[in-house]
């Protein structure tokens, strides 16, 4: 007997049952992206436009090396390391001992040339009166010195005629005694009367050499006289240089005044150098590598530290050369910086005049032919516009990264 199998009926699938998307919200999300993705577009291209940035670019400021003006030994310091300064603030002081000295020294100096200078100017006028008198006196004793001269040559003059008078006379008692004596040999002529001429020829001869005596007197007289009379001469001459005289005193005068500026000058440099045994901050900033210590002989012009000014900070951006066709000096920026995480306004006030490269310690060269551009990069100056409001901590430090923006339209 044949077996006779059912075959189970299949069991029905389940329907699938498919959820469909509405129409309006899947057109919605497609216009959101493209909108966001024109907006994208829009934000890059303005931002292309309009403003240019770069992240090459730090703080700069001064770092003043502060050095001695003198020399001298260090006595006091009044900061440490990393220590924030005020403008005029004392930083160390220099033994002043030796300048105080110096200063006593070139005050009795100036006081000394002061005194000079009295003296000489009083000297002025009274030389004046001196030097007139004096022309006057020497005017009128040539005057007496040429009469005189004159009255000696009279007198000379007189004495020569008493000579010729004494030697006649002499000559006639002489030839008288000679004719007497054989007179008186012969007894033709008495004793007494040749005594007589013999008294007669002495008395004569006595006579003339009086005369040539008083001759001789006159003619020293009148050598005398012209002696006095060159003198009285000589002193008008001089008396005569009465201008030069004066003008000579009053240039004493005026070297006096001279050398009282020139000790007054000296004073000042005492004080100036007394001045710096106390060295004080030029600007504000923080103490960095302090190298000076109490005790130390510092000489002229030697680093003791370096002071990192605060007050004036800028920024060096290295812009690409393709960043510069619109940008130009007083155009408006603004500063990220990226330790203090804030914004800061700036402006550009210089552009530089070469590229980094060419400005590098070597510059490139090309000698071979083989040249790949190379985008470079040209350093742009800008200046904080309102730092003392928007950093008045001066949390601001040189070398710090930033990055600048400029609106170059």
């Amino acid at each position: 007997m044949a077996e006779t199998y059912t075959t189970p009926a299949k069991a029905e699938a389940p329907a699938e049952t498919e959820i469909a998307q509405p129409p309006k919200r899947r057109r919605g999300i497609i216009v959101a992206v493209v909108v966001l993705l024109v907006l994208i577009a829009l934000g890059i291209w303005w931002r292309s436009t309009y403003s240019e940035d770069t992240d090459d670019a730090q703080v700069n400021g001064h770092l003043i090396q502060i050095s001695s003006r003198i020399a001298g030994q260090v006595i006091k310091i009044d900061v440490e390391e990393n220590q924030m300064v005020q403008r005029g603030q004392e930083i160390a002081e220099l033994d002043p001992r030796d300048f105080e000295v110096a200063v006593e020294n070139a005050q009795a100096a100036l006081d000394s040339a002061k005194a000079a200078a009295v003296a000489a100017k009083v000297t002025v006028p009274i030389t004046t009166v001196n030097t007139g008198s004096n022309l006057r006196f020497a005017g009128a004793d040539v005057s007496s010195a040429e009469t005189q001269v004159a009255q000696a040559e009279k007198q000379l003059e007189a004495a020569h005629a008493r000579v010729l008078q004494a030697q006649a006379n002499n000559f006639k008692a002489q030839s008288d005694l000679e004719r007497y004596k054989p007179l008186v040999e012969r007894d033709v002529i008495s004793k007494q009367q040749f005594d007589a001429a013999v008294a007669a020829a002495d008395a004569s001869k006595a006579a003339l050499a009086d005369a040539q005596a008083t001759e001789q007197a006159n003619q020293d007289g009148v050598r005398v006289a012209h002696d006095r009379l060159a003198q009285s001469e000589s002193q008008l001459k001089y008396a005569q240089t009465a201008p030069q005289q004066v003008a000579a005193q009053d240039a004493r005068a005026r070297q006096a005044e001279a050398q009282v500026k020139q000790a007054q000058a000296e004073l000042d440099q005492a004080k100036l150098n007394l001045s710096y045994t106390r060295i004080i901050a030029p600007e504000a900033g923080i103490i960095t590598r302090k190298s000076v210590e109490i005790n130390q002989n510092v000489s002229v012009g030697q680093n003791l530290l370096t002071l990192v000014s605060l007050e004036d900070l800028w920024i060096t951006a290295n812009f690409k050369e393709t960043q510069l066709r619109h940008m130009q000096a007083g155009q408006k920026a603004v500063v990220h910086v990226d330790s203090t995480g804030e914004d800061y306004s700036a402006r550009v006030t210089q552009i530089g005049g070469a590229t980094g490269s060419v400005l590098s310690l070597f510059p490139p060269e090309n000698a071979t032919g083989n040249y790949v551009k190379v985008v470079q990069r040209v350093p742009v100056r800008l200046d904080f516009t309102n730092l003392a409001q928007e950093d008045p901590n001066h949390r601001l430090r040189p070398g710090l990264s930033v990055e600048p923006k400029v609106w170059v339209k």
